[in-house]
């Protein structure tokens, strides 16, 4: 039995949040109930009392012995932080630091995980400020309930509605009962594209949105996997589970997943990493231009792939998975790839088909390792991550076998 914070903030899905306290109950674990002042607008302190068998927490500075540093035993004491539903607002502080209340001042103190289930407007989800702090709790390690589709408050039709309460519960459950196939490994996924800065405005890029990786990488911690995921510029949410780390240019890539490889179980390199980079670099400002055509040299990117299985050599592990986005015959350059690298499955696809790939929650692929070929159909990108995931098992059981 485990004792969960459960933050509850202003918005109309703060009702779901007694059937979140129910849930966590049927798995015997303890809640303690913190609401904003917001909150309390749209439920009652005396239903989460009733149900939760404790004081509601509502004031950092109620009256009473030891008041004043009840968020720091609280914060101590608690073995989840479980926001829901999480505002804009609330979202906004904590990746911001603000401490101006009992709840935003718990999140600091606390070294407990953090479990998040953001609810708010289409439009408030897609700002950019809203992505760039759920990127920032995302690297912390923040884990997040993904918001649901359907009817808002606002009456509006899109994403944004607070998740079930069953999937907020089984997401805390999976942090506070860990298990699965990959529980006490660590796995490396990259995602989305790179950018090579030109000048202080333009860039090199390309059309990958990281569904692929993101969903590898949500994969990887259902299955208990401890996630690391490098990503490129994504307007994706950071998947549940998963530590983000945000990179633009490939060489911020390269270093980001050399500084984990040595203690990587698997790393999935995923990413459509730029193969070329501006020779010397993005220029400060902005290039103005000008009547004369402008000549830009190009100079190769460090080939991360190449580079991990240089450095694993012999070793039997990590577990190297790469992507190849092929047009012509995928699966001969795949193959290719495969033995060039030094690796052990490619997961190859066509980019010339309109129905799969980038910028599509659908592919369809071939995987390639050294005993042949498996064609994956078109299908969702979920189903190609569970599949991978599984050829990833059997590779770590073979390694284990070997030693």
């Amino acid at each position: 039995m485990a004792l969960v914070a459960l933050g509850v903030s202003g918005g109309i899905g703060a009702y779901k949040a007694v059937e979140v306290v129910r849930g966590l109950q049927k798995h015997g674990h303890e809640v303690a109930a913190i609401m904003t002042r917001s909150a309390r607008r749209f439920v009652g302190e005396v239903t989460f009392e009733a149900i939760t068998r404790r004081p509601v927490i509502t004031d950092q500075y109620a009256r009473g012995a030891n008041a004043d540093i009840e968020h720091i035993s609280l914060a101590t004491d608690a073995a989840l932080l479980v926001v829901a539903p999480a505002t804009a607002n609330i979202i906004g502080k904590f990746a911001n630091g603000i401490a101006d209340d009992f709840l935003t001042s718990l999140y600091l103190a606390t070294r407990a995980p953090v479990l998040i289930a953001p609810a708010m407007n289409t439009n408030m989800l897609e700002h950019e400020a809203v992505r760039r702090n759920l990127t920032t709790l995302g690297a912390r390690g923040v884990r997040f309930v993904e918001p649901g589709d359907g009817y808002l408050a606002c009456g509006w039709i899109g994403k944004g509605r607070l998740a079930d309460p069953e999937a907020i519960v089984e997401a805390a459950v999976r942090v506070l009962e860990p298990r699965g196939s990959l529980l006490g490994r660590l796995v490396v996924v990259t995602a989305g594209p790179t950018y090579e800065d030109i000048d202080a405005v333009r860039y090199i890029g390309n059309r990958s949105s990281g569904r692929m990786g993101y969903a590898i990488a949500a994969e990887a911690a259902r299955r208990g996997a401890r996630v690391i995921l490098v990503s490129g510029p994504s307007a994706l949410a950071a998947p549940s589970g998963a530590e983000v780390i945000s990179v633009r240019s490939a060489a911020e890539m390269h270093a980001a997943v050399g500084r984990h490889a040595a203690q990587a179980d698997v790393i999935v390199m995923a990413a459509a990493v730029a193969d070329y980079t501006p020779a010397d670099g993005g220029a400060e400002g902005k290039i103005e231009k000008a009547e004369a055509p402008l000549d830009l040299r190009l100079v190769r990117t460090p080939d991360i792939l190449a580079d991990l299985g240089r450095a694993r050599g012999q070793a039997p592990r990590p577990v190297l998975i790469g992507f190849a986005a092929e047009s012509g015959d995928p699966v001969a350059r795949g193959r290719e790839k495969l033995k060039r690298k030094g690796v052990d499955l490619i997961v190859a696809n066509d980019i010339s088909r309109r129905d799969a790939g980038f910028d599509s929650d659908l592919n369809a692929a071939t995987l390639v390792d050294a005993n042949g070929d498996e064609p994956f159909p078109l299908g969702p990108k979920t189903a190609l991550a569970s599949i991978v995931l599984d050829r990833a098992e059997r590779l770590l059981n073979l390694a284990r076998d070997r030693r």
